[in-house]
């Protein structure tokens, strides 16, 4: 310590309070070689060679809910697509919790080299922010890219409940004040909202049983474990004519063409309307060029896939074409009614 002390006083670099500091030795001005310049260059080049030729290996696909339900349904489909195109597999890696926004969280947190996204829906953009902290800003962590697919949401109670409809339904829950249940995923989500929102209308008293996902919501209704679920159609749908599950109205404006016969909720509560889409998100900071990329996808072909079509008359349908801010006022137009 002492030989380094005595270095630094020799050279004026360091010098105690009263000690009187010799200047220090210019250095002699250099200009950069040809050498360091080159280095320097290359050291940039990376990145739009990176983002130029992506992907070089597989890219990660964030769902925030357990798999088997809505989101991701649509995500696999996504995938498929995307393998084809690029050659390189696009991985689902599903992070469900807190309604989403565990698995958005990551994504936000996550390094923007363009090998990891989120496929999220609506929930982790615009709802959970506004109800709670989410650790990260949806405006300035997460770049939307494009929107895949909506859907509507579908009222169904347990088979054994002796209601055959809308009404009924509300009749037979006012007079059971605090007995009953519904299902949620989160307590965020526009499936959780839908049922709150109806539920405060109608002035019911029910209790919310909330899910990672909407696979363990349907299954404990089809168990008859709770009593309500407000789902996404594509998870509700199927089960119309099973008799486990009776499904009593939808949250579009009008009937839609794959439940003729279910009446909307519009139809007993005007302005009533709740639906989900779902989408690609970016970390931010991820490559322009990359997230250009992947916003192609929103070009269809001509001929659905086949699985696209069966998901349609599931009520989940692909969106059409939406690129940029998804926290505004627009709806997506569905694809339902021109799905063969």
């Amino acid at each position: 310590m002492h030989h380094l002390l005595n270095s630094l006083r020799a050279t004026a670099i360091f010098s105690p309070r009263g000690a009187r500091a010799r200047p220090a030795t210019p250095l002699p001005h250099r200009r950069p070689s040809t050498l360091v310049i080159a280095v320097a260059l290359a050291a940039l080049s990376p990145c739009a060679s990176q983002a130029s030729d992506w992907p070089t290996r597989p890219v990660t696909i964030i769902v925030p809910f357990v798999a088997g339900g809505n989101t991701d349904m649509m995500a696999r489909l996504a995938a498929e697509r995307l393998s084809a195109k690029f050659g390189q597999p696009f991985v689902i890696e599903n992070r469900g919790g807190a309604g989403g926004i565990t698995g958005a969280a990551q994504v936000a947190r996550s390094t923007p080299d363009g090998y990891t996204f989120l496929f999220g829906a609506g929930s982790q953009l615009v709802l959970a922010p506004l109800l709670q902290k989410v650790g990260y800003d949806p405006d300035k962590d997460l770049i939307p890219i494009t929107e895949f697919g909506t859907g509507p949401q579908i009222l169904g109670v347990k088979g054994d409940m002796p209601v055959n409809s809308l009404q009924e339904f509300i009749d037979y829950a006012r007079a059971r004040p605090g007995k009953l249940t519904y299902a949620g995923v989160g307590i965020q989500t526009v499936t959780a909202i839908a049922a709150g929102v109806l539920i405060a209308r109608t002035g019911l008293e029910m209790t919310l049983v909330p899910y990672k996902g909407g696979v363990q919501a349907i299954g404990d209704l089809l168990a008859g474990h709770v009593d309500m679920y407000f789902g996404n159609a594509s998870e509700m749908l199927p089960h119309l004519n099973g008799g486990k599950i009776k499904l009593l109205a939808v949250a579009t404006p009008s009937r839609i063409p794959q439940a003729p016969d279910l009446p909307a909720v519009a139809e007993t509560f005007p302005g009533f309307q709740f639906g989900s889409w779902n989408g690609f998100m970016a970390p931010a900071g991820t490559p322009k060029e990359i997230v250009d990329k992947l916003s192609r996808l929103r070009s269809r072909p001509s001929t659905p896939h086949r699985s696209e079509r069966s998901w349609c008359r599931a009520g989940s349908c692909r969106a059409a074409p939406h690129r940029g801010k998804w926290l505004n006022a627009s709806r997506p137009t569905s694809r339902c009614s021109r799905m063969p």
